[in-house]
């Protein structure tokens, strides 16, 4: 028998709820999707938050970046102070939020993919997949046209949101969510969505695959977000996360961690016995995990990832006892 990862949770890295955080004051909730770019002498840490709702009590969701110490990924330098990219104009696709985000660094060139999100009527949202790119290292992005990059089409009719960007042997990969249906939960619509991908010579023109990458295990609307990708020990290794389709906003069908493992990034072996990361008796994680984000720095390997909530208190960490 394969024997599971082993995290050592280091604890939480950021609270947006903490008014003595400096710089975090526009923010009144949520640290949603992080997502680490390293430099030199700090991590950069892109992730979506809410400030306050509008009159009406309507929420907009933004992305953003703080920086954290190199050498403790538990130590906060500094919050930017406004948001890396703004809302869309009024029609556009991201006209409501901007969440989640995911930036990578090819050379000098800071490239972020994002879900846009637009309100809809007979359902709460619909989401696309749009583009930007920063000209200052990172620190605002402007983006590449008023559209997405990746729209829904006939066969992925909504919901296309949850960019991951990654690049592997000199292409582009960006592993994402399709909505699969919508269903009718305490008179309250939810949606289905599984992963999928898409592959590029640019970044700019993608090939949809067209299929799901994951089979389900929960149940068959089981709903599976935030696929993160690395390339370790020979093989691909994703990490993801899942939850029910129907009371999933508690501890008993909130969202947990998954593990699957690949070859050639297109055929996956689903094994979540292997994650080995769940939730913990108490605390901000006790009731759910979720949105993992993978990285690999001076010989470490960590995973941040949001906890109860869904991340309405902020993102943790976790650092890999052995290697992957």
């Amino acid at each position: 028998m394969t024997q599971p990862y082993r995290w050592r949770k280091l604890g939480k890295v950021f609270d947006p709820t903490d008014s003595s955080v400096p710089g975090a004051g526009w923010i009144d909730q949520f640290a949603q999707a992080p997502c680490v770019v390293p430099h030199d002498d700090f991590l950069r840490v892109y992730f979506s938050c809410r400030p306050a709702p509008d009159s009406r009590g309507q929420y907009t969701s933004y992305s953003t970046y703080l920086d954290l110490d190199r050498s403790d990924p538990q130590n906060v330098l500094r919050v930017s102070d406004r948001p890396v990219l703004p809302l869309g104009a009024i029609g556009m696709f991201d006209q409501f939020g901007i969440y989640p985000i995911s930036v990578i660094r090819d050379r000098e060139l800071y490239r972020a993919y994002y879900a846009g999100w637009t309100r809809c009527e007979s359902v709460p949202f619909n989401t696309a997949i749009g583009v930007a790119e920063s000209h200052d290292g990172g620190r605002t992005f402007t983006k590449l046209g008023p559209g997405p990059v990746i729209p829904y089409t006939p066969d992925e009719p909504f919901v296309i949101s949850g960019p991951k960007i990654r690049r592997f042997n000199d292409r582009w990969y960006l592993f994402y969510i399709a909505g699969r249906k919508w269903i009718v939960d305490d008179a309250r619509a939810e949606p289905v969505y599984k992963i999928r991908m898409a592959t590029s010579d640019d970044g700019l023109h993608w090939h949809k695959h067209g299929k799901d990458l994951l089979q389900s295990r929960i149940e068959p609307d089981e709903a599976q977000a935030s696929p993160d990708v690395i390339f370790s020990g020979g093989k691909y290794h994703m990490f993801f996360c899942y939850r029910r389709s129907r009371n999933y906003r508690g501890k008993s069908g909130g969202y947990r961690i998954g593990y699957a493992f690949s070859e050639d990034l297109c055929h996956w072996t689903r094994d979540d016995d292997r994650a080995g990361i769940t939730v913990s008796e108490s605390d901000w994680d006790s009731e759910m995990v979720s949105y993992p984000h993978v990285f690999q720095l001076d010989g470490c390997t960590y995973l941040f990832y949001l906890g109860n909530q869904v991340g309405k208190h902020g993102f943790g960490v976790a650092v890999l006892e052995g290697q992957l």
